[in-house]
């Protein structure tokens, strides 16, 4: 039964994000701008392998491949802009294109982790 509802929840906010929005997508110097405001949620969308390898810190690990990647997109404060990075870009690209359909502001790192000079934690 509780596999049903989960799996009801999870469809019903899929369809809750099909708003056709646009994304900004930036380059490291602006992404360590964006991501200053303490308001930003850092979202990390590569497996948990890569980002236990080091990610930027503050960053929360949504795995873009993950079955539950759209249920945990739905619970982002929307209230709030979410900052968004992968390995090279493409990933992040898809997950913020995913992002801004269910009503979120996003900010993409255009050329993901791999362009980033800032801090790392692991």
């Amino acid at each position: 039964m509780k596999k049903i509802l989960y799996v009801m929840f999870v469809a019903a906010m899929i369809a809750g994000c099909n708003e056709n929005k646009s994304y900004d997508s930036v380059d490291a110097a602006r992404f360590a701008e964006v991501i200053a405001d303490e308001e930003v949620q850092i979202i990390d969308t590569r497996t948990p392998e890569e980002f236990n390898s080091g990610h930027i810190p503050g960053a929360v690990n949504i795995n873009i491949d993950g079955e539950d990647f759209e249920a945990r997109i739905s619970e982002l404060d929307k209230s709030r802009p979410v900052a968004v990075y992968c390995r090279g870009g493409r990933r992040s690209k898809e997950a913020a294109d995913r992002m801004v359909g269910c009503g979120l502001n996003v900010t993409e790192l255009s050329d993901g982790i791999l362009s980033w000079d800032g801090e790392i934690e692991k």
